[in-house]
């Protein structure tokens, strides 16, 4: 199965608040379900800045800084268009992924990459 790194606290918005886009600066052909993979790094402020953006969407509270999992598999998602322009708040470009279906899953350590990479077992 794919799976895409996507950095926290973004990753966790996906799945719990609604965020139903992905912001990316290239795009894709691929469409379908992916895994979404929380990269291990996330800077203080990268989740400040995250959490400021999250509240103006109107989006549920982000978990504390260090109860967010990372470096593993979340859960899954849909990806269902790549757009350049949406009228979701949470855009910001220059291109979009858009997603539906959230589905949280139990956390499962696995090391991310760049881009679309492939699961060679699925997530259990």
């Amino acid at each position: 199965m794919k799976a895409l790194t996507i950095r926290q606290p973004w990753a966790w918005l996906i799945l719990h608040a609604g965020k139903n886009i992905e912001n990316r600066s290239w795009r894709s052909h691929y469409r379908g379900r992916f895994l979404v993979h929380a990269a291990k790094g996330m800077t203080r402020r990268e989740y400040d800045e995250a959490k400021a953006w999250a509240n103006a969407c109107g989006a549920m509270e982000i978990p504390a800084f260090g109860e967010l999992e990372r470096g593993g598999v979340i859960g899954s998602v849909e990806l269902v268009d790549v757009v350049d322009h949406s009228d979701s708040p949470w855009f910001m470009g220059p291109k979009a992924f858009v997603l539906r279906d959230p589905q949280p899953l139990p956390f499962k350590p696995f090391k991310g990459r760049l881009g679309f990479f492939e699961v060679a077992t699925a997530h259990d």
